[in-house]
C-alpha cells in the first residue's frame, strides 16, 4: 500500500530545533540526511543542489531566514539575510515568495519576537506545502481519470517534480501517485533530464521507493514515443509561471510540449499557486538561471566496484552553454493542475484562479 509517510525531503524537529534535509547531488547512490545549522549552510544547500524544485527551495529559505533572525533580529540583519538567500537560484519565484512571506509575519514585531514568529510561519508553511502538493494531486487525478487509455496509464514526465522537489507528494507526481494508491494501472516515462540527469537520479528513484512502475527513456527518445502512441499524457512542474500562463520549468519541457501538440497528447502543468508570478507579464522576463558548463561537460556515477566518480565527456577545453531552464508558451499547455482547481494556461484562467483562491 503506497503511504507517505516516509517519503519526505525537509524533517524539522521540534525538540531539538534541526532542520534536516536529503542531499540529493547524492542520489540515488546514497541517502544522506544534512543538518542545516547556519545561514551559510542554508544557501549551500540550495545554490549547490542539495535541495532543488520550487516548492523545496522557497520552504528552505524560510527556514533557513528564521535560523538568521534567531542569531540577529535586526531590521539590518533581516535584510541582509533576505538577500543572501534570494541570490542562491535566480529562476524559482517561490523563493521570493518564501522570505516575504517570513518579512511580512515579522516586520512589525519587536526584534525579541521576530525568530519566534519566523519559525512558526516557516513550520506553518511546511504544513501548508504538504496540503497544497496533495491537493494538486487530487486534481489531477480527476484529469488522469478521463483519459481514454489501454490497459495501463503511461504518463511522461520531465525533471523531478515530485516529493523531492516539495516536502510530500510533489506537484507533477502528486497525480501519478494519487492515481497509484486508487489502483489505477499507472506507468511514468521518465526522461532522463540531461545535464544533471534530475529524471534519472530523482524522480526513477522516488517512484521506485514508492513502488509505481516506471522505465527511464533517454531525453531524445521522448518524441518518438508520443508518435508511436504510447504516451497518454505529459506531466511537468513549474519553477516560475507568468501571469499570461507561459511556464518556466527544467530545460527540455519545451521539447516535449511541442513534441506533444503534434502527437495530439494533452500537456499539463502541476504547480502551487506560490509558483505564480502575478508581476511577471510573460516568460520572455523570466531570468534563465546559467549554471557551469560543468555540468554538460562531464558525468558522476558509479564505477564497477561501486566508486562514484566524475569523468569528462567532451573533449580538453571544449565549451559547453548550460541554461538551466526553458519558457513553454501558454499555448502549449492544455491545464494548470494547482491546488484551487484546473484552470486554462492564459491571463483569464489565471485570473479565474486567483478569484477562487481569494474568494472574489
Amino acid at each position: 500500500m503506497f503511504s507517505t509517510d516516509d517519503l519526505c525531503s525537509l524533517r524539522w524537529d521540534p525538540v531539538s530545533e534541526k532542520v534536516e534535509v536529503i542531499d540529493q547531488t547524492l542520489l540515488p547512490h546514497a541517502l544522506r540526511w544534512c543538518h542545516l545549522d547556519s545561514l551559510q549552510a542554508f544557501c549551500h544547500a540550495i545554490s549547490t543542489m542539495q535541495v532543488r524544485g520550487a516548492p523545496l527551495i522557497g520552504i528552505t529559505a524560510a527556514f533557513g531566514l528564521a535560523h538568521a533572525l534567531s542569531e540577529d533580529a535586526s531590521d539590518e540583519h533581516l535584510a541582509r539575510a533576505a538577500a543572501t538567500l534570494l541570490a542562491t537560484r535566480p529562476t524559482a519565484v517561490n523563493l521570493r515568495w518564501a522570505l516575504e512571506e517570513i518579512r511580512v509575519a515579522v516586520r512589525h514585531l519587536a526584534p525579541a519576537e521576530r525568530a519566534g514568529a519566523a519559525l512558526e510561519k516557516a513550520c506553518a508553511l511546511r504544513e501548508e506545502d504538504i496540503a497544497n502538493c496533495e491537493r494538486i494531486g487530487d486534481n489531477g487525478l480527476q484529469l488522469l481519470r478521463a483519459l481514454p487509455t489501454g490497459d495501463r496509464l503511461n504518463v511522461m514526465t520531465h525533471c523531478n517534480a515530485g516529493w523531492l522537489a516539495a516536502i510530500q507528494w510533489g506537484t507533477a507526481l502528486a497525480p501519478v501517485y494519487k492515481a497509484h494508491a486508487a489502483g489505477l494501472p499507472v506507468h511514468v516515462w521518465v526522461s532522463e533530464t540531461r545535464p544533471r540527469n534530475q529524471g534519472t537520479n530523482l524522480t526513477a528513484w522516488e517512484l521506485q521507493r514508492a513502488g509505481v512502475p516506471c522505465t527511464i527513456v533517454a531525453d531524445n527518445s521522448c518524441g518518438q514515443l508520443m508518435r508511436q502512441g504510447r504516451v497518454d499524457c505529459v506531466i511537468v512542474g513549474s519553477d516560475r509561471t507568468a501571469a499570461n500562463g507561459d511556464v518556466c520549468n527544467k530545460v527540455g519541457t519545451y521539447l516535449k510540449a511541442l513534441a506533444a501538440q503534434a502527437s495530439s497528447i494533452p500537456f499539463y502543468v502541476a504547480l502551487p499557486e506560490s509558483t505564480i508570478d502575478w508581476d511577471c507579464p510573460d516568460g520572455e522576463q523570466i531570468p534563465i538561471e546559467e549554471r557551469d558548463a560543468a555540468e554538460v561537460l562531464s558525468i558522476a556515477g558509479l564505477d564497477a566496484g561501486g566508486e562514484l566518480l566524475e569523468v569528462n565527456l567532451a573533449a580538453a577545453h571544449s565549451q559547453a552553454l548550460n541554461p538551466a531552464f526553458d519558457v513553454t508558451p501558454s499555448w502549449l499547455v492544455q491545464s494548470l493542475v494547482t491546488e484551487h482547481g484546473n484552470f486554462a494556461a492564459s491571463e483569464e484562467g489565471l485570473q479565474k484562479l486567483r478569484a477562487v483562491a481569494t474568494g472574489a
